[in-house]
């Protein structure tokens, strides 16, 4: 294969990274903006030994799966890729993608693999974005998001899969900025909401002056259900300008309210994650006597709702906002059977096992997964493991190692969090033989 258009490619099926998947001059290659059924003519981006990425340019066929995307500038911004395929699709290839990752990594086959657990809502359910800006000349300021593999920002009028009222909030900041000495000093504007119709913006200012920023904010300011933050520079600290300091979302039944703050962590699908702590919850079936050790806890999304139900938690989260957080949702919602700790996940088992040790341990680590924890976990001989994950190749990767030490995988539960994206979260219960 030669720089250059190449084609044409008969798209066969998508790959984990949202790709289409074709075979050319018997090499694999992965077509951006392509979906089964497609035959196009693409762009060479990246050429290895083994395969090719390819952008899609010219469609010399489309596929009879195809639908028209609802975001206006879908192609073009890096924030979703599957738009063009009806959700019931999305689900289906997820469904397909998920147990391929686990079986040609970790050999995992059969009835282990649970059924999709879909969302929902297929749009509007971000309840946090980061949306780019950028300031031109004549005093616009363009609010959207990177283009693939580039820091353009491309201009995104609405966005579909962002909770409504941070559609109603974009053409109001546009207005605010616009023409304004700010309007080149504004980077990135975040915005979070919770269960309860409040909502934070966190204004990401490289500027020096922050009275300016606050005169611009004041309208905003002056609502009783918004919160307006700002971050100076790209180490700088939150600054408070007014409204509530927390957010709050609900899990659980009856509900546990858990708050978290600016900076803090909470998951994008807040209906979701609630159907995510209740499979949790069936997955594990903690008793009463039961010590638990919940590592990368965050604010206490699962280990509030396991705390109520056994002897003992021991959480654990080596970012201190959120442990404090995490103690504080306790504290309110009188459960104090648990402990929070603001320290590294590695070692923590040792740490806190006591004499009697932990009868099941909940792993919610970032994408990058959870290999040493694992390692640790196996030597220790640990009873029951729950892997909350976020990214099925960290997740195969870690499975594989607990696998080989004596664990065998009783569910694998797939769960779309990201509709519109091929991006999956999961949960797997492994128990030692």
């Amino acid at each position: 294969m030669t720089a250059g258009l190449v084609g044409p490619l008969e798209i066969k099926s998508l790959a984990f990274g949202g790709n289409g998947v074709a075979r050319f001059g018997g090499q694999v290659v992965f077509v951006r903006g392509a979906v089964p059924g497609d035959v196009v003519w693409g762009r060479v981006l990246i050429k290895k030994k083994r395969f090719a990425e390819v952008e899609a340019i010219r469609f010399e066929q489309s596929s009879t799966q195809r639908c028209e995307p609802l975001c206006p500038v879908f192609g073009e911004c890096g924030g979703c890729q599957w738009q063009m395929l009806p959700y019931a699709q999305q689900l289906q290839y997820k469904e397909q993608i998920f147990p391929d990752i686990l079986a040609r990594h970790c050999g995992i086959e059969g009835e282990q693999i649970s059924i999709i657990l879909e969302s929902p809502t297929a749009w509007n359910y971000r309840s946090r974005v980061q949306f780019k800006c950028r300031g031109l000349d004549d005093g616009q300021l363009l609010i959207g998001f990177y283009r693939p593999g580039s820091h353009f920002v491309v201009d995104a009028p609405t966005c579909p899969v962002a909770a409504p009222v941070f559609n109603r909030l974009l053409p109001r900041l546009r207005r605010l900025f616009h023409k304004t000495s700010c309007v080149d000093q504004i980077t990135q504007i975040d915005m979070e909401t919770g269960d309860f119709e409040q909502v934070r913006l966190v204004v990401h200012y490289r500027g020096s002056d922050e009275r300016v920023l606050r005169q611009i904010l004041a309208p905003l300011l002056r609502e009783d259900s918004l919160a307006v933050f700002v971050k100076v520079g790209r180490r700088g600290h939150l600054h408070q300008l007014g409204g509530p300091r927390q957010l709050t979302i609900e899990v659980d039944e009856p509900p546990l309210q858990l708050a978290y703050a600016a900076g803090g962590f909470s998951q994008i699908n807040l209906a979701q994650n609630r159907r995510m702590v209740a499979e949790a919850l069936r997955m594990a079936a903690p008793e009463s006597d039961w010590r638990v050790l919940d590592l990368y806890c965050g604010m206490g999304n699962f280990s509030l709702p396991f705390a109520r139900r056994v002897k003992e938690l021991i959480a654990v989260e080596d970012f201190a906002g959120s442990v404090a957080q995490g103690a504080e949702n306790a504290q309110q919602n009188c459960i104090d059977n648990l402990e929070f700790h603001a320290r590294s996940a590695c070692g923590a088992y040792a740490a806190f096992e006591g004499t009697d040790g932990f009868d099941l341990v909940v792993l919610d680590p970032p994408r990058s997964g959870a290999k040493e924890v694992v390692a640790d976990l196996v030597a220790r001989q640990v009873k029951r493991i729950l892997y909350v994950s976020c990214d099925p190749m960290t997740l195969a990767r870690d499975l594989k190692v607990l696998l080989s030490g004596g664990y065998r995988l009783v569910e694998s539960l797939p769960i779309d969090m990201f509709p519109q994206t091929w991006h999956l979260e999961s949960l797997s219960l492994l128990v030692r033989d």
